[in-house]
């Protein structure tokens, strides 16, 4: 395991560092001169919010207020008007809204010239022996009162992931003036998507059964969450088996009470969920072309009823649900369809939401197939924010040009995955995006204009707290997390929830989980997609045996490593370390050791070992412990709190795009019958190197004919031009990535780049010479200049460059081709050149860029050692045991 670069000390200034989730050094247990004492002992200082301000913020206190007797025992009155104070208060209110906070503005004891009119800001200051929270807008005040939350020790997923905090007897705020926002993007939220197998049974069956599905009491919970995350936007759970959003008026009334802008997906146009809402006998006369008059009075009778709230509207139209529009055929006449249905949707919104449509928040999403309409010249009204997606594996499709964004006034936004439900397979039950990759991913998308609205669909919302957390954090202060801070974020998150004494440890557990993961997430261990015949992995056989068996080591050490650390959580914290660090730990374990157990098992019976028996029961043995992980989860936690959110099996075939059934083969299960107890494995070395998972010493790694060196071991680098190689440390497969800084860095022609780009060098000693191939391994981010593919150049000691240009898998192929599939389920993209070496020993390679947005991974030089293949034929495979 590569070890997470921060030290005790730093920990240990953590608590005052802004580096950590928020900054609780301004709330001390012991008093000194000037502070305001919010709680002492039993004596805590009562809250005072107008009745006048808005519902949000009533609410806002309120759980402050429960916040506080969390923290100390001990609940804060809360009053209406100043004339109930007697002594030091905490005053919340809304500019404009709380007589309060505007009579300090008033009499010139509050400046708040800084936040007014500007959208969701807030300070926090001392003014007259009390403290005041004083927002711009109802938000804005809200997102105060929980920064104060989160200050005093109660994390936003107290909730959520059971986040326990720490009892404090005494709180004091100490004096100054503490000022945030405005937010780095407007809308920030989440859409709880493919809510099938977690959140939906779990709402109706154990949280909500009154309801019987996810309702106003469900989002509730997730509506004060996206507060205390400053977040704003909702898109609602849209499936099939729930009830949609809208069917259930009180839920509408919920979001509102919480100040959040609700939106819909990118296939629910104004607002209408059509898998519950349109007819299901009636699914043809969805067509704007042959039935514009229904399809108008369905999208009209949303806007009468929900017009008068905060909503995000998206425009456009797709199918039913995740397909292409019904009707119009080819891309001219989508097109043009699709620039009618925008005339007639924003008409409905003139009529019903502003008479002037331009000033009425509205997206256009180009997900999948829409994304080449927009490239196809699609006339989207430009005070429309055009919100560009991933690939759904986390990979950016498309960026805007800087005359693209001068031309939209309303700009830009991103639509992110770290859960999805599709083609080539899905991944709906662990979070493994690591948070290297969104920061790599959205910095990039924020650098080049998507800043308008920024959507995380997070799958059943759980285990996806830290990709959640990590993302909003980003839309909230971009400039928090960069490339110097970004290994800090980990141990700050663990710190936030469990305390400073094992954020270390919990942070470098999660970074080898999230390494891991990056490598083959758990529900990508199938190594065959879609209608192909199914074969194994690359991890059972020939020279990838090794690669699995250090793989299963790999695993088993960090299962262990989460079981000692839980040991030394102080039990308040256990079932919060549980959900968020140990079942996901013990869940990839798990899947890993099933699918490389039932190949080990059925590549020993093909060759007759003797242990098949070995293997089998390691198969069994894991499928054990996922069924135990999972029921430790739904009844144990909290009470039963849980129970139905997870699966035992979470990885069974119970929809399209999901792995098959994983079952040793009848063959094995004889043989395991027969095996004499007790056989072990046979010997294996750990330390030979594998293709993809070597064991570096130094900068580079030699085996056999092939150097392997981690992108990250340049010997030496040159900037030019304001333009640099740089590490993204956590992004990578067995070491760091390497790209150029600022992605905003303009190309460089190739006949220029040895003496106008950015370059690294690398200093090799090769055993022989010759004829070599050359391997780079990139991370498969789609390229910033639409329809070059990725391009960088490389050179041989004093040689002239080399173009190197990668293709496939880019562009309009993105989310479509075969060499696409493998890019992101391997999450590695491979070029190949070929040199010639004329002497054995000292050389140099260097790479220079000719776009920006290349992220180099991994360098692999063969001189004959690779095998062509690691599984070797067909033939050779042995039965799948499927």
């Amino acid at each position: 395991m590569k070890p997470l670069q921060v030290s005790a000390l730093v920990l240990a200034a953590l608590a005052s560092s802004p580096l950590l989730a928020v900054d609780t050094a301004w709330v001390r247990d012991t008093y000194q001169s000037g502070d305001f004492p919010l709680a002492q002992g039993a004596q805590v200082a009562p809250v005072l919010v107008s009745p006048g301000d808005f519902e949000c913020v009533r609410l806002a206190a309120n759980l402050f207020t429960e916040d506080v007797e969390r923290v100390t025992g001990h609940r804060p009155r809360v009053v209406a008007e100043a004339a109930e104070l007697h002594g030091p208060a905490v005053l919340i209110g809304t500019l404009g809204q709380s007589p309060a906070i505007d009579r300090l503005v008033a009499d010139g004891s509050l400046d708040a010239k800084q936040i007014a009119g500007q959208w969701e800001c807030f300070l926090i200051t001392a003014v007259d022996g009390s403290l005041v929270i004083a927002g711009s807008d109802r938000r804005g005040t809200a997102y105060g009162v929980f920064e104060l939350s989160r200050a005093i020790g109660v994390s936003p997923w107290y909730w959520w992931a059971d986040v326990a905090p720490e009892h404090r007897d005494n709180l004091f705020v100490s004096a100054g003036l503490r000022k945030f926002g405005p937010p780095s993007v407007q809308y920030r939220g989440i859409f709880l998507n493919d809510e099938d197998w977690g959140l939906q049974p779990w709402a109706a069956k154990t949280f909500e059964p009154e309801v019987g599905n996810i309702g106003p009491k469900t989002y509730a919970k997730i509506c004060e969450l996206l507060l205390r995350l400053k977040a704003n936007t909702l898109w609602p759970a849209m499936h099939d088996c729930s009830t949609a959003f809208n069917e259930i008026p009180a839920n509408k009334l919920v979001a509102d009470r919480y100040g959040i802008v609700m939106g819909s997906s990118h296939c629910e146009p104004l607002l209408r969920n059509n898998v519950g809402e349109w007819p299901k006998d009636d699914q043809p006369a969805y067509n704007f072309l042959t039935n514009p008059g229904g399809v108008t009075r369905y999208w009209e009778e949303r806007l009468q009823t929900n017009g008068k709230f905060e909503n995000l509207y998206t425009i456009g139209m797709r199918g039913i649900h995740d397909g292409p529009m019904q009707g119009p055929r080819g891309e001219t006449q989508i097109v043009d369809t699709l620039e009618k249905i925008f005339a007639a949707q924003r008409d409905l919104l003139a009529k019903y939401v502003n008479p002037n449509p331009a000033r009425v928040p509205q997206i256009f999403c180009a997900y999948k197939e829409v994304l080449g309409y927009y490239r196809k010249d699609l006339v989207v009204p430009p005070d429309v924010t055009v919100v560009f997606p991933d690939d759904n594996f986390g990979y950016m499709r498309y960026f805007p040009t800087p005359e693209q964004v001068a031309a939209r006034p309303g700009g830009f936004g991103a639509y992110y995955h770290i859960s999805y439900l599709g083609y080539p397979l899905s991944y709906v039950w662990l979070n493994t995006t690591p948070p290297a990759l969104i920061w790599e991913e959205m910095s990039k998308a924020y650098d080049h204009g998507l800043r308008r609205f920024w959507m995380l669909n997070v799958g059943d919302l759980k285990p996806g707290e830290i990709g959640i957390d990590f993302f909003l954090q980003m839309a909230w202060d971009i400039d928090r997390w960069n490339l110097k801070t970004l290994p800090d974020y980990l141990p700050s998150f663990a710190a936030e929830q469990f305390g400073l004494v094992p954020a270390e440890d919990i942070a470098q557990v999660l970074a080898e989980y999230y390494r891991l993961g990056f490598q083959r997430k758990p529900e990508h261990l199938q190594w065959y997609v879609g209608k192909e015949q199914p074969h194994p992995s690359a991890f059972a056989y020939g020279t990838g045996a090794n690669e699995g068996r250090a793989r299963l080591e790999s695993y088993a050490g960090l299962a262990e490593r989460a079981r000692e650390l839980e040991a030394r959580i102080p039990t308040r914290a256990r079932d919060a370390f549980y959900e968020l660090v140990e079942y996901p730990v013990l869940g990839s374990a798990a899947a890993n050791q099933r699918l490389i157990a039932s190949e080990m098992a059925a590549a020993a019976l093909r060759q007759h070992r003797s242990d098949v028996g070995y293997w089998g029961g390691r198969f069994d043995a894991a499928t054990a412990e996922l069924v135990a992980a999972a029921d430790r989860y739904n009844n144990d936690l909290a009470g039963g709190k849980w129970r139905g959110i997870m699966e035992d099996d979470p990885l069974l075939n119970t929809r399209a795009y999901r792995n098959a059934t994983l079952r040793l083969a009848p063959a094995v299960r004889q043989a395991m019958a027969a095996a004499t107890p007790g056989i072990e494995a046979p010997p294996w070395s750990s330390d030979k190197p594998t293709p993809s998972g070597e064991r570096h010493s130094g900068r580079f790694a030699e085996m056999d004919g092939v150097v392997s060196i981690l992108a990250q071991d340049f010997s030496r680098k040159t900037d030019r031009a304001g333009s640099a190689w740089r590490v993204i440390p956590g992004l990578g497969r067995t070491g760091d990535a390497v790209a150029v800084f600022p992605t905003t860095a303009p190309s460089v022609d190739f006949a220029r780049v040895a003496t106008a780009a950015p370059s690294l060098q690398y200093d090799l000693h090769l055993s022989h010479a010759g004829d070599a191939t050359l391997h780079y391994n990139l991370i498969p981010t789609q390229p910033l200049v639409d329809g070059t593919g990725l391009r960088f150049a490389v050179a041989i000691d004093e040689g002239a460059p080399q173009l190197v240009t990668i293709v496939a898998g880019t562009g309009a192929e993105a989310g479509v081709s075969r060499a696409w599939q493998e890019n992101v389920l391997d999450n590695t993209t491979t070029a190949t050149t070929r040199q010639t070496f004329a002497t054995a020993g000292d050389h140099t390679l260097r790479i220079y860029m000719v776009d920006p947005g290349v992220a180099l991974e991994k360098i692999v030089i063969d001189q004959g050692g690779l095998r062509s293949s690691y599984l070797g034929p067909p033939e050779t495979w042995g039965p799948a045991g499927r």
